[in-house]
């Protein structure tokens, strides 16, 4: 099986913790050069360091902000121009938590630009080296509520849909380029994201976080929560020439919570 990712470039988002980091770190494992991309350029500097490095590899960061297009799409596109990126790893935040009903217009719209529109930003810059190359990896980082909507993630459930369906078709048009376009749907995985539901759903029913974590394992046929680098390993082989034929898939890693097929 050929999972080596020498001589590739891999642009990883989010790369400074969580799902990101552990991603970084497989990718980097496998031989590619990885540049991060987040907002906190000490976290960044963290990460770097602890990516390996077979001395040929070379590693490094860029500080930037997703919610800033116009700016990203011109980094990221100086950044591939120097070194043509090969793997893009769209990986960002989720919106907060909430009933669809109740939130805001902009709520809807700023997650829309964080997500989808930067996503396109970078697909942009990065899309001209991987055609030259005939070969590229697109892999986002999604959510299982593309399947089956979670309660109290309206705006990221709606969202995350939206995304999905970009990717398909995007796996469309650029498959013939030797592009494949896929999505990974994490299930409950121990992050910053993780933290957050068990707070804010904490905060709305009154009931201790311990209760809700252990209601949350309740339906995960493992019984425990992901750790990130379960989550990474996958994203990493979907990067791999071993998966060239995968392509339109969105894939879920949630230990067999979903009930759908």
């Amino acid at each position: 099986m050929n999972l080596d990712l020498g001589g590739k470039h891999a642009l990883v988002c989010g790369g400074s913790e969580g799902i990101g980091r552990a991603t970084a770190i497989e990718l980097a494992l496998l031989g590619a050069d990885i540049t991060l991309l987040a907002r906190r350029e000490e976290a960044l500097r963290e990460t770097l360091a602890a990516l390996s490095a077979n001395g040929t590899q070379k590693h490094g960061y860029l500080v930037a902000d997703v919610s800033q297009m116009q700016a990203l799409g011109k980094d990221v596109a100086a950044l591939a121009a120097g070194k043509p990126v090969q793997i893009l790893i769209n990986n960002t935040g989720g919106p907060p938590g909430g009933a669809a009903h109740a939130a805001g217009i902009e709520a809807y719209l700023d997650a829309f630009n964080k997500h989808l529109v930067a996503n396109q930003t970078l697909l942009q810059a990065v899309l001209p080296g991987m055609r030259v190359a005939h070969w590229g990896r697109i892999v986002n980082v999604i959510s299982t509520s593309v399947y089956e909507p979670i309660p109290n993630l309206g705006v990221s459930n709606t969202i995350r849909g939206a995304v999905a369906s970009w990717a398909k078709t995007l796996s469309r048009e650029l498959g013939g380029d030797g592009i494949t376009v896929n999505n990974v749907l994490p299930g409950y995985t121990r992050t910053q994201r993780l933290d957050q539901i068990l707070t804010d759903r904490s905060a709305a029913s009154g009931k201790p976080q311990d209760e809700i974590a252990k209601a949350m394992l309740a339906s995960v046929p493992a019984g425990r929560f992901a750790e990130a680098g379960e989550i990474g390993g996958v994203i990493a082989f979907l990067c791999t020439q071993a998966a060239a034929y995968v392509n339109g898939q969105s894939l879920a890693v949630d230990g067999g919570r979903m009930q759908s097929i």
